[in-house]
């Protein structure tokens, strides 16, 4: 027998008669060219049973069809300035409509300005005036406390300076004491032969 594809094809859907098919099987065993081929080809046929069969579309659509077009929303969202213009005319909708409705608070008669001037400067007043007491009086207690401070210091440093002119006098009268005693002895040695 002769290696024909052919034969593999048939063989392999079954066209073939029973002594047809028993020559091809042992073709099969002794080429291995035409057994690799038919291999390839059961795993095709394996392969495109597997698929699941579908009905092939009646036309085919192009680019330009308008079944491939996005809807106008999906346009709408996918592009980003055309969303940011939609959201801020919603939001200008929106402000426009809560100032046509909402109720306008109407206002029966002016303020008295000159009340509520006087209600301002009596809170002022009464506010203030407690305020600059306890800052005047805790400003008097710290110029006290510092006057009090100061005065000590003095008064530190005139004792301390008035023992050391004590100790200086009596170092310098002892001194002249001793002086003086030097020159009354010398005088009496000097009297005496």
């Amino acid at each position: 027998m002769t290696c024909s594809p052919n034969d593999l094809k048939d063989f392999l859907f079954g066209e073939l008669t029973g002594a047809q098919s028993r020559e091809l099987e042992q073709h099969l065993q002794g080429c291995s060219e035409c057994r690799e081929e038919f291999e390839r080809l059961q795993l095709t046929h394996t392969a495109l049973h597997s698929l699941r069969e579908e009905e092939p579309p009646r036309r085919i659509g192009f680019v330009s069809d308008q079944v491939f077009e996005p809807r106008w929303w999906s346009r709408l969202w996918q592009s980003g300035p055309r969303l940011g213009f939609a959201s801020a005319a919603m939001l200008a909708a929106a402000i426009l409509i809560h100032g046509f409705a909402r109720p306008v608070a109407v206002v029966s008669h002016p303020p008295d300005t000159a009340a509520i001037e006087a209600r301002i400067g009596a809170e002022v007043a009464r506010r203030i005036e407690p305020a600059v007491r306890a800052a005047v009086a805790e400003s008097e207690a710290r110029q006290a406390r510092k006057t009090e401070e100061l005065v000590t210091a003095t008064r530190k440093d005139f004792e301390l300076q008035r023992d050391a002119d004590h100790v200086a006098i009596a170092e310098t009268l002892t001194l002249l004491q001793k002086k003086y005693m030097v020159q009354v002895a010398s005088a009496d040695w000097g009297t005496h032969p």
